[in-house]
């Protein structure tokens, strides 16, 4: 089977000022100018307002980070860069057609800590918060240094009527020499169309600059583009292990399980005949005996396959299967879960994470009591494993940690463990609910 290589992310097309700035003459007699000095001069007073924001929270984030309110401000300062980057993609359009998609992931209906947490984890984020700093520091700068020049050229060019409306007041276009009427002032008008050419030009490459940098920036790419299809290969991947994991319980419970009730059933007939007869009582004792072995065949069997798939999962939800493992738990468990249906994968990897925390609870911890505890709060599950026992467990000394933490991210979640020395220890798991 041959390797097929992922195909490659086509071009961006050329910025379209850019485009239309080599033919001077229907540049220049065109809106593009004007819609260069409309962009560079709304987003002149946009950078700098975005500059000192950007300095008060950097700086008093750094300063009161002791206090902890200074975490709060860096992480408004990050934030802010997201509506701020949906701001400027609506502003390109003044300048280039091609719209620049949104790099984020929807987050419809989400609440306020389920959007925040998303945002500061995506790359997106932070490249608009590099923008944000460009925009200040670099772009800001380039646009009043352009209205500087359009401004000055547009006075050269009405140099003859200011002359005219001042006089006989003495106007000096340039220090030292006084212009003695409007006609003289004829060559102020000269330089200032001139000025006025080059400043559309000097417009035109800074805002296709500016256009370039915000593609860069403030659109998708193509990692963020491989990160989603990786993110959706492993939900395919946990609901194809999910549906071989019910096919088997299915087999087993169908199958297996029915023939092991089945050779009950025989065994018992056949006992009951045997003890019928006197002479045959050592085979109605081995009789005996082989029915008590498929008994306790059955029994493993109808435990395996519980631990496969139970069916009051699937029937009544997380909550009702989580009680139904903690009634069979050797360790008193309080069950303390408010939940709805939630998707199938979360549920089941929900269920499986409590299962192994509770057996691990039950081998290692020497614990007397185990709680358990669960919300949906915004878009994420949230679970709460706690016991109080000796504590001590490290991620790092076995697989079972390590495999509860693996089975929660493969649905971007995330497992937490807090176990210190003595106890107690808590497992909080976070697992996104939305599809």
């Amino acid at each position: 089977m041959s390797a097929s290589t992922p195909p490659s992310p086509a071009p961006a097309p050329p910025v379209a000022v850019w485009r239309a700035a080599r033919r001077p003459l229907r540049f220049l007699g065109s809106w593009w100018p004007w819609r260069c000095w409309a962009y560079l001069g709304s987003g002149f007073p946009l950078g700098y307002g975005v500059l000192v924001a950007l300095a008060v929270l950097l700086g008093l984030g750094v300063l009161l980070a002791v206090a902890g309110v200074g975490l709060l401000l860096l992480t408004a300062a990050l934030a802010g860069a997201v509506p701020l980057g949906e701001l400027e993609r609506r502003r390109l359009r003044w300048v280039e057609p091609e719209p620049v998609a949104d790099p984020h992931t929807s987050l419809a209906g989400a609440g306020p800590a389920a959007w925040l947490r998303t945002r500061l984890r995506e790359r997106a984020t932070w490249r608009e918060f590099g923008y944000a700093a460009l925009l200040g520091l670099v772009f800001g700068a380039a646009g009043f240094g352009v209205l500087s020049l359009l401004a000055f050229s547009l006075m050269l060019v009405a140099s003859p009527v200011i002359v005219w409306a001042l006089a006989p007041e003495p106007v000096m276009l340039v220090p030292g020499e006084v212009v003695a009427g409007p006609l003289e002032a004829l060559g102020g008008t000269a330089a200032g169309l001139a000025g006025l050419v080059l400043t559309a030009y000097a417009a035109a490459l800074i805002a296709g600059a500016q256009v370039k940098c915000a593609r860069l920036l403030l659109g998708p790419r193509a990692e963020d583009d491989r990160v989603l299809e990786l993110t959706r290969s492993r939900v395919r991947l946990v609901e194809a292990f999910e549906a071989e994991r019910r096919r088997i319980e299915r087999d087993l419970h169908d199958g297996a399980q029915q023939q092991l009730v089945a050779l009950s059933m025989t065994l018992g007939l056949a006992e009951l005949r045997l003890r019928a007869h006197p002479e045959a009582a050592d085979a109605a004792a081995l009789v005996s005996r082989g029915r008590e072995e498929a008994k306790l065949a059955l029994a493993q069997l109808r435990d395996l396959v519980r631990g496969i798939h139970p069916q009051v999962l699937t029937d009544h939800g997380l909550a009702a299967a989580v009680a139904e493992v903690a009634l069979r738990h050797p360790v008193p468990v309080t069950v303390d879960l408010d939940l709805p249906r939630l998707p199938e994968p979360v549920e089941v990897t929900a269920y499986f994470t409590v299962a192994e925390a509770l057996a691990n609870a039950a081998k290692h911890s020497g614990a007397s009591r185990v709680g358990v505890a669960g919300r949906v709060e915004g878009d994420r599950l949230t679970l709460t494993i706690s016991d109080d026992g000796r504590g001590g467990a490290d991620p790092r000394a076995g697989a079972g940690l390590a495999g509860l933490a693996d089975r929660v991210a493969m649905l971007q979640g995330r497992l937490t463990v807090s176990s210190p020395v003595g106890g107690p220890t808590e497992l909080r798991v976070e697992v996104p609910c939305s599809g």
